[in-house]
């Protein structure tokens, strides 16, 4: 094995898999709704954390809005 290389004519390229990469956010969900995930979690066996956001996906790509309507006082 040599002792020293040379890595100055060696080009970089970016990360072609950068899109799929997933980005870490901070969201606050109420403690009924994380513990229905972990329920999930343990029929699945697949994490919480990728339950919701194969849930979040499946939302966002059949274009899913909520349909809420608040009560009149």
């Amino acid at each position: 094995m040599r002792d020293n290389y040379d890595f100055s004519k060696i080009k970089g390229r970016k990360n072609p898999y950068i899109k799929y990469l997933k980005q870490p956010v901070t969201i606050r969900l109420d403690r009924d709704s994380v513990e229905y995930f972990k329920s999930l979690t343990e029929e699945t066996g697949i994490p919480y954390q990728t339950l919701i956001n194969l849930y979040l996906r499946d939302c966002a790509v059949n274009k899913r809005k909520l349909n809420m309507q608040w009560a009149a006082n």
